[in-house]
């Protein structure tokens, strides 16, 4: 008699997590992973690029891909940059999360639902923030609106700040991932993106939050100096504005602002690399580079 041991079965996918605007995309994606990954604020469009977000339980690998804002009206090379960036990403994954806002569907939403259409992938519609909902019954006729406009895989009313409801949608998403012969990614990964990238979102994150309504989405930054010496990281970042309004708005009354700045981003960034962070910000004026295709390739802004 011959013992025989049954291979594990591994199951492997891409999951776009595509959405207008500030639906809660990136939260979504922070809480499925129990870490922060992508950057969040108030601000629509807050993300720019495809952000992979890695999630491995047990023998399942959920390989989340959290997109920019689809969106229409705005003309500028980054905002077309964006959209094809969120397009893309469409014919390339296993599944695709429909995030909306509860009780909307607007015009940007329709959007959204026309590029998901040419894909004949499984589709989840979930509708986030339902913990910001009045009365759980008004949920009911907007179920019985977007059911009318597509026949989705599945419907899952979300808190993306609910550990419950993350659970479920969790399990409601492990159906549709396909068997593979091994993981996509190590286990212990949770990103492509390098530590570079994820330091530049998190400075990126506290002046969106801290500028609000103050400052516009013209803001970029650029890592110049990223070096570990002593167990200590020294970060050199560039803070990019187009206007010279813009940069006293970042800089504040006698450097307040941009102390500020650099005191909460430091916070951040030395929970992500465990370690002390050295770090100095500079800010300075690049007239017209949102609507510069080459600068923006350059700052990485192209994929």
């Amino acid at each position: 008699m011959t013992n025989t041991t049954k291979a594990l079965q591994y199951y492997c996918g891409y999951i776009a997590i595509v959405g207008r605007p500030n639906v809660g995309k990136s939260t979504l994606l922070n809480h499925l992973l129990k870490q922060k990954l992508s950057i969040t604020s108030r601000k629509p469009q807050t993300t720019r690029n495809t952000i992979l977000g890695i999630k491995t339980i047990d023998n399942f690998q959920m390989v989340f891909v959290d997109t920019p804002g689809m969106h229409l009206g705005e003309k500028k090379a980054m905002n077309r940059m964006m959209n094809r960036s969120a397009s893309s990403v469409l014919h390339d994954v296993d599944l695709i999360l429909f995030v909306v806002d509860r009780l909307t569907f607007n015009r940007e939403d329709q959007f959204v639902l026309q590029q998901i259409r040419q894909t004949q992938l499984p589709v989840i519609l979930v509708i986030n923030k339902i913990d910001k909902l009045e009365k759980k019954a008004d949920l009911l006729p907007y179920l019985a609106e977007v059911s009318a406009r597509e026949q989705f895989s599945e419907i899952v009313p979300v808190s993306a700040m609910n550990e419950q409801d993350i659970e479920h949608l969790e399990a409601v998403i492990k159906p549709y991932i396909p068997p593979a012969d091994s993981f996509f990614y190590d286990a212990e990964q949770i990103t492509d993106r390098s530590d570079r990238f994820v330091v530049s979102e998190i400075i990126r994150e506290k002046i969106t939050r801290m500028l609000g309504e103050e400052l516009p989405h013209n803001v970029a930054v650029e890592i110049e100096d990223f070096e570990e010496k002593a167990s200590i990281f020294h970060i050199h970042a560039l803070i990019l504005v187009e206007k010279k309004g813009q940069k006293n708005i970042v800089i504040g009354d006698k450097g307040s602002r941009i102390k500020q700045i650099g005191q909460t981003a430091r916070e951040d960034i030395e929970k992500l690399l465990e370690k002390k962070v050295n770090l100095k910000l500079w800010v300075k004026v690049r007239s017209g580079w949102s609507d510069d295709e080459r600068a923006l390739k350059s700052l990485g802004l192209d994929n």
